[in-house]
Protein backbone atom coordinates (compact mmCIF):
# COMPACT_ATOMS: atom_id res chain seq x y z
CA UNK A 1 0.00 0.00 0.00
CA UNK A 2 1.42 3.33 -0.95
CA UNK A 3 2.14 6.01 2.28
CA UNK A 4 0.37 9.03 1.22
CA UNK A 5 2.08 10.50 4.37
CA UNK A 6 6.13 9.38 2.60
CA UNK A 7 5.05 10.59 -0.42
CA UNK A 8 3.86 14.13 0.62
CA UNK A 9 6.92 14.15 2.97
CA UNK A 10 8.32 17.37 5.17
CA UNK A 11 9.21 20.05 3.96
CA UNK A 12 11.95 20.56 6.51
CA UNK A 13 14.00 17.88 5.34
CA UNK A 14 15.18 19.45 1.64
CA UNK A 15 16.09 22.73 3.84
CA UNK A 16 18.01 20.33 5.94
CA UNK A 17 19.58 18.41 3.56
CA UNK A 18 20.26 21.92 1.63
CA UNK A 19 21.54 23.84 4.85
CA UNK A 20 24.10 20.94 5.28
CA UNK A 21 25.53 21.14 2.20
CA UNK A 22 25.94 25.04 2.16
CA UNK A 23 27.36 24.20 5.29
CA UNK A 24 30.11 21.52 4.10
CA UNK A 25 31.17 24.10 0.91
CA UNK A 26 31.54 26.67 3.77
CA UNK A 27 33.58 24.38 5.96
CA UNK A 28 35.56 23.51 3.17
CA UNK A 29 37.00 27.02 1.89
CA UNK A 30 37.44 27.83 5.44
CA UNK A 31 40.00 24.86 5.66
CA UNK A 32 41.66 25.77 2.31
CA UNK A 33 41.98 29.24 3.90
CA UNK A 34 44.15 27.02 7.09
CA UNK A 35 46.39 25.52 4.52
CA UNK A 36 47.73 28.44 2.96
CA UNK A 37 48.32 30.21 6.47
CA UNK A 38 49.93 27.27 7.85
CA UNK A 39 52.82 25.39 5.73
CA UNK A 40 53.33 22.68 8.69
CA UNK A 41 52.04 19.36 9.65
CA UNK A 42 49.00 21.03 9.96
CA UNK A 43 48.68 21.28 6.92
CA UNK A 44 47.62 17.92 5.87
CA UNK A 45 45.29 17.48 8.27
CA UNK A 46 43.33 20.60 6.84
CA UNK A 47 44.04 18.73 3.28
CA UNK A 48 42.06 15.62 4.83
CA UNK A 49 39.55 17.83 6.10
CA UNK A 50 38.15 18.94 2.52
CA UNK A 51 38.79 15.40 1.07
CA UNK A 52 36.45 14.18 4.23
CA UNK A 53 33.90 17.33 3.76
CA UNK A 54 33.77 17.15 -0.39
CA UNK A 55 32.97 13.22 0.04
CA UNK A 56 30.33 14.23 2.78
CA UNK A 57 28.65 16.62 0.96
CA UNK A 58 28.39 13.87 -2.21
CA UNK A 59 26.84 11.88 0.62
CA UNK A 60 24.36 14.73 1.00
CA UNK A 61 24.02 15.67 -2.63
CA UNK A 62 22.93 11.57 -3.25
CA UNK A 63 20.31 11.96 -0.56
CA UNK A 64 18.60 15.07 -1.81
CA UNK A 65 17.77 12.62 -5.22
CA UNK A 66 17.03 9.88 -3.67
CA UNK A 67 14.28 11.99 -1.68
CA UNK A 68 13.06 13.70 -4.53
CA UNK A 69 12.32 10.88 -6.31
CA UNK A 70 10.57 9.37 -3.12
CA UNK A 71 8.10 13.01 -2.00
CA UNK A 72 5.57 13.90 -4.26
CA UNK A 73 5.34 17.47 -2.60
CA UNK A 74 8.41 19.58 -2.27
CA UNK A 75 8.69 23.01 -0.45
CA UNK A 76 9.92 24.57 -4.09
CA UNK A 77 9.87 23.34 -7.77
CA UNK A 78 11.99 20.12 -7.48
CA UNK A 79 14.22 21.07 -10.54
CA UNK A 80 15.55 24.16 -8.43
CA UNK A 81 16.07 21.76 -5.18
CA UNK A 82 18.82 19.86 -7.76
CA UNK A 83 19.63 22.71 -9.26
CA UNK A 84 20.91 24.34 -5.77
CA UNK A 85 22.05 20.83 -4.71
CA UNK A 86 24.84 20.35 -7.42
CA UNK A 87 25.85 24.12 -7.41
CA UNK A 88 26.72 23.72 -4.19
CA UNK A 89 28.22 20.32 -4.14
CA UNK A 90 30.67 22.21 -7.09
CA UNK A 91 31.83 24.22 -4.59
CA UNK A 92 33.65 21.96 -2.23
CA UNK A 93 34.35 19.56 -5.50
CA UNK A 94 36.21 22.72 -6.84
CA UNK A 95 37.78 23.10 -3.48
CA UNK A 96 39.40 19.47 -3.48
CA UNK A 97 41.12 19.86 -6.91
CA UNK A 98 42.59 22.51 -6.18
CA UNK A 99 44.31 21.52 -3.08
CA UNK A 100 45.54 18.17 -5.08
CA UNK A 101 47.47 20.94 -7.20
CA UNK A 102 48.73 22.58 -4.11
CA UNK A 103 50.11 19.27 -3.07
CA UNK A 104 51.74 18.10 -6.24
CA UNK A 105 53.13 21.89 -7.22
CA UNK A 106 57.09 22.40 -7.77
CA UNK A 107 56.61 26.25 -8.01
CA UNK A 108 56.91 28.56 -5.67
CA UNK A 109 53.36 29.27 -4.73
CA UNK A 110 53.17 33.56 -3.67
CA UNK A 111 50.79 32.17 -0.90
CA UNK A 112 50.19 36.25 0.21
CA UNK A 113 48.73 36.82 -3.03
CA UNK A 114 46.72 33.29 -3.25
CA UNK A 115 45.41 34.74 0.23
CA UNK A 116 43.65 38.07 -1.22
CA UNK A 117 41.82 35.70 -3.51
CA UNK A 118 40.54 32.96 -0.63
CA UNK A 119 40.09 35.42 1.39
CA UNK A 120 37.31 36.65 -1.12
CA UNK A 121 36.38 33.34 -1.85
CA UNK A 122 35.63 32.35 2.09
CA UNK A 123 33.16 35.86 1.93
CA UNK A 124 31.44 34.41 -1.18
CA UNK A 125 30.84 31.05 -0.04
CA UNK A 126 30.10 32.37 3.52
CA UNK A 127 27.03 35.03 1.59
CA UNK A 128 26.01 31.93 -0.33
CA UNK A 129 25.64 29.72 3.53
CA UNK A 130 23.80 32.45 5.03
CA UNK A 131 21.01 33.46 1.89
CA UNK A 132 20.60 29.13 1.73
CA UNK A 133 19.99 29.64 5.54
CA UNK A 134 16.90 31.70 4.60
CA UNK A 135 15.20 29.47 2.00
CA UNK A 136 13.25 28.06 5.11
CA UNK A 137 11.99 31.27 6.80
CA UNK A 138 10.27 32.46 3.36
CA UNK A 139 9.95 35.82 4.34
CA UNK A 140 13.27 37.28 4.51
CA UNK A 141 13.69 38.70 1.46
CA UNK A 142 15.58 41.44 2.22
CA UNK A 143 18.44 39.69 4.26
CA UNK A 144 19.04 37.18 0.93
CA UNK A 145 19.01 40.24 -1.19
CA UNK A 146 22.05 42.05 0.91
CA UNK A 147 23.34 38.44 0.92
CA UNK A 148 23.51 38.10 -2.97
CA UNK A 149 24.80 41.95 -2.90
CA UNK A 150 27.79 40.81 -0.34
CA UNK A 151 28.35 38.04 -2.99
CA UNK A 152 28.39 39.85 -5.98
CA UNK A 153 30.77 42.28 -4.64
CA UNK A 154 32.95 39.26 -3.60
CA UNK A 155 33.06 37.79 -6.62
CA UNK A 156 33.69 40.86 -8.13
CA UNK A 157 36.47 41.75 -6.30
CA UNK A 158 37.50 38.50 -6.75
CA UNK A 159 38.57 39.34 -10.74
CA UNK A 160 40.25 42.30 -10.14
CA UNK A 161 42.98 40.54 -7.71
CA UNK A 162 42.48 37.84 -10.53
CA UNK A 163 43.97 40.40 -13.08
CA UNK A 164 46.44 41.95 -10.72
CA UNK A 165 47.45 38.18 -10.43
CA UNK A 166 48.32 37.56 -14.00
CA UNK A 167 49.68 40.81 -14.80
CA UNK A 168 52.17 39.81 -12.24
CA UNK A 169 52.80 36.63 -13.95
CA UNK A 170 53.39 38.14 -16.87
CA UNK A 171 55.60 40.59 -15.64
CA UNK A 172 57.77 39.08 -13.01
CA UNK A 173 60.64 36.49 -12.16
CA UNK A 174 58.66 33.23 -13.10
CA UNK A 175 60.09 31.08 -16.19
CA UNK A 176 57.31 29.50 -18.69
CA UNK A 177 56.73 26.30 -16.55
CA UNK A 178 55.90 28.32 -13.28
CA UNK A 179 53.05 30.58 -15.18
CA UNK A 180 51.38 27.90 -16.34
CA UNK A 181 51.32 26.01 -12.49
CA UNK A 182 50.55 28.97 -11.20
CA UNK A 183 47.71 30.13 -13.61
CA UNK A 184 45.79 27.13 -13.20
CA UNK A 185 45.88 27.29 -9.19
CA UNK A 186 44.22 30.81 -9.87
CA UNK A 187 42.02 29.90 -12.28
CA UNK A 188 40.83 27.42 -9.83
CA UNK A 189 40.00 29.64 -7.00
CA UNK A 190 38.13 31.77 -9.85
CA UNK A 191 36.52 28.81 -10.56
CA UNK A 192 35.75 28.02 -6.81
CA UNK A 193 34.47 31.59 -6.38
CA UNK A 194 32.00 31.56 -9.72
CA UNK A 195 30.45 28.40 -8.18
CA UNK A 196 29.74 30.29 -5.44
CA UNK A 197 27.94 33.03 -7.43
CA UNK A 198 26.26 30.00 -9.26
CA UNK A 199 24.65 28.94 -6.31
CA UNK A 200 23.46 32.36 -4.89
CA UNK A 201 21.87 32.92 -8.56
CA UNK A 202 19.74 29.68 -8.03
CA UNK A 203 18.98 30.78 -4.52
CA UNK A 204 18.30 34.20 -5.71
CA UNK A 205 16.46 33.02 -8.54
CA UNK A 206 14.04 30.95 -6.21
CA UNK A 207 13.50 33.64 -3.83
CA UNK A 208 12.19 35.73 -6.73
CA UNK A 209 9.67 32.92 -7.83
CA UNK A 210 8.42 32.59 -4.39
CA UNK A 211 8.53 35.96 -2.88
Amino acid sequence: MISFKKLLGKEEKFYDLLEASAEEARLSTELLAKILKDDNAGGSTNVHGIVHTRRKDKRITQQITEELCKTFVTPFEREDIEALSLALYRIPKTVEKLVERLAICPARIPRESMQRQIVLLVEAVDAVDFMVKQLRKGTQVDRIKDANNRLQFAEGEADKVMLALVKDLYNGPYDAKEVVILMELYDLVETAVDRARDAGQVVFQIMLKYS
